[in-house]
């Protein structure tokens, strides 16, 4: 893979060092001030409504300038964990950041110490009513705020404390690596060793997950340690917060209720048989009595190509431009002027992402190109997250940033639409393999994360009592697992250590990470349903759908395509679209159970 691209950030700054960098640094400082003025001495000749405008245009120009100078520093550190020159950028920003959520803290109090009057302003000015719904948001955050001065010090111990621990795992999990060839000393890393689970032939898969559940045993006691101070970090804060546990923060932040939440599990609880009637008959075609974890990605069927990255960017665009010819060119732009960085090498983070710039208006993708169609379909997907920062990028930030229930729903649907243009075209044993590709996905974030819901939902509990061993995290996971996997896999091989691999659990902000993966699916298979039914307009539909996530609660937001999410029927017909597939998936492959 020699036409692989790196990304370029010229357009954001042109390094760490350079004056534009330094320049926006600075003028967070100057916003900071601006915004303390302004709550601090507020010049009682000035209506209301004028100083809460000028409070938010402020604190949203410094939201985002804060969001850029921290994407640019992450994606440097991102593709190379070693550069010492970037942990000293993020460790910059991240202290700037201190200033951010000081006036964040302020401008929730200045808000609910005026909820009377902001209420008035919203309602009386044109302007001020798009932010109704985020106003009243933070207004109602105060109920979960602690005093300015205790704030301002979790945010100090918040950078220096939970999230070095989160820097931790990003760094252990990067360089980790283990001897697999005693003869030669040849090593692999944790994310070789991963990206061996994909492997044709079963040994080497076999081989390389007792490797790496080797590797992660080595690295057991300082990320249990991490993890520990993490939940334990979160626990603190949270019950200071009045939070009735983290869920409820989470949920929050999700803009969605319990009911809602509850009616998504349940659906999933329920059809359980839909996910491991699909296993059974693959470990059937594998000749296999039962799966064992190392053969949930082993490879059924074949996509006669490898794919060259000019080969994903001209599927993707043709796709994406059949479905909606805006998004297609949007696709075009992102490829031609290098914004995606493919290869996988030394230091540099696995899986993917997609981090926007503001300021910029612009967004990049990092991934870990292997000319596979799943990576195909990966690139498909954090494109469908730029193009939904694209559809939003003339918002202002507080009307700009989605809950993440939210944030899959364009990347998900991209997804969907390369793999649903390409099995019109394949022949039986390319429809075998992209079908399975797409159930094997549809299962990780079903099932997989409903294993990841319940080990966190325990994990919560039982730290609230005291630390957890590195062997208590490992007996928690694999319970979870046997929870959500029943016999369906081999209870004597599951992964016990998917606690060390996931790095959304080393999060203090962002507890029950796992969830919203299930809500994007199941959603976006949802919206496809009601594009299917009503095809005319529905591009238009959909971008007015990916602007409007921004500005309210999730229940309205999807009901405005037609969406229900708070009931149990929205749900189960979504998992309906996969049960059809696992169907086609049995057909094909000859399975009767």
């Amino acid at each position: 893979m020699n036409d692989l691209p790196r990304w370029d950030l010229a357009s954001i700054y042109t390094d760490i060092d350079s004056n534009e960098f330094r320049n926006d640094m600075k003028s967070i400082v100057a916003h900071s001030e601006d915004i303390a003025n302004l709550l601090d001495n507020r010049d009682k000749k000035t209506l209301f409504v004028d100083l809460l405008i000028q409070i938010i245009t402020s604190y949203e120009v410094m939201l985002d300038t804060f969001e850029t100078l921290n994407a640019f520093t992450q994606a440097l550190l991102t593709v190379d964990t070693t550069d010492k020159k970037a942990m000293q950028g993020v460790h910059d920003v991240s202290e700037i950041g201190l200033l951010v959520h000081s006036n964040h803290v302020k401008f929730v109090s200045f808000l609910a110490d005026n909820k009377d009057e902001v209420y008035a302003s919203i309602k009386d000015h044109p302007y001020l009513n798009q932010y109704h719904y985020v106003l009243t948001e933070l207004i109602n955050e105060k109920l979960h705020m602690m005093s300015f001065a205790e704030e301002a010090l979790a945010a100090d111990l918040v950078r220096s404390g939970a999230e070095a621990f989160s820097r931790l795992h990003e760094a252990i999990t990067s360089t980790s690596s283990i001897v697999v060839d005693q003869k030669s000393g040849e090593k692999k890393s944790a994310n070789e060793l991963r990206a061996l689970a994909f492997h044709e032939e079963r040994e080497v898969r076999k081989e390389a997950y007792y490797n790496e559940l080797e590797l992660w045993k080595s690295q057991e006691t300082p990320l249990s340690y991490a993890l520990n101070g993490v939940k334990g970090a979160a626990i603190s804060l949270y019950t200071k917060r009045n939070y009735t546990d983290p869920l409820e923060n989470a949920l929050i932040q999700s803009r969605i209720d319990r009911g809602t939440l509850d009616a998504m599990i349940c659906a999933i609880e329920d059809n359980l048989s839909v996910f491991h009637r699909y296993f059974r008959a693959k470990a059937h075609h594998l000749g296999l009595e039962v799966l064992s974890f190392y053969d949930l990605f082993a490879p059924i069927g074949s996509v006669d190509t490898t794919f060259s990255f000019s080969d994903a960017s001209r599927i993707i665009t043709k796709e994406f431009s059949s479905f909606h010819p805006a998004m297609g060119a949007f696709a075009k732009s992102a490829f031609a002027n290098n914004w995606i960085d493919a290869p996988s090498v030394y230091g540099k983070v696995g899986g993917a992402y997609c981090t926007s710039f503001p300021l910029r208006k612009e967004t990049r993708i990092l991934c870990n190109y292997d000319g596979s169609f799943d990576a195909v379909s990966t690139v498909a997907h954090e494109l469908g997250h730029a193009y939904h920062d694209y559809i939003t990028k003339d918002e202002s930030a507080l009307l700009r940033h989605y809950p993440m229930t939210l944030a899959e729903t364009a990347s998900i649907f991209s997804q969907f639409i390369v793999f649903k243009g390409l099995l019109e075209k394949s022949s039986k044993n390319e429809s075998i393999a992209l079908i399975e590709g797409f159930i094997q996905d549809a299962s990780q974030t079903c099932l997989d994360i409903l294993s990841r819901f319940y080990f966190e939902r325990e994990v919560f509990e039982r730290r609230a009592m005291g630390e957890l061993s590195g062997e208590e995290f490992c007996e928690i996971m694999k319970d979870s697992q046997l929870k959500t996997y029943q016999d369906a896999l081999n209870s004597d091989e599951l992964h016990p250590y998917m606690w060390a691999v996931k790095g959304h659990y080393y999060s203090v902000d962002l507890p029950f990470y796992n969830f919203p993966y299930a809500f994007g699916q199941l959603f976006s298979l949802g919206l496809y349903t009601e594009y299917e039914k009503h095809k005319e307009g529905f591009s238009e539909k959909f971008d007015a759908l990916l602007n409007y996530t921004g500005k309210d609660e999730a229940a309205k937001v999807t009901l405005s395509a037609s969406c229900d999410i708070t009931t149990d029927k929205f749900w189960t017909e979504s998992i309906g679209v996969i049960r059809s597939y696992v169907d086609q998936f049995c057909s094909l492959v000859g399975y009767e159970g």
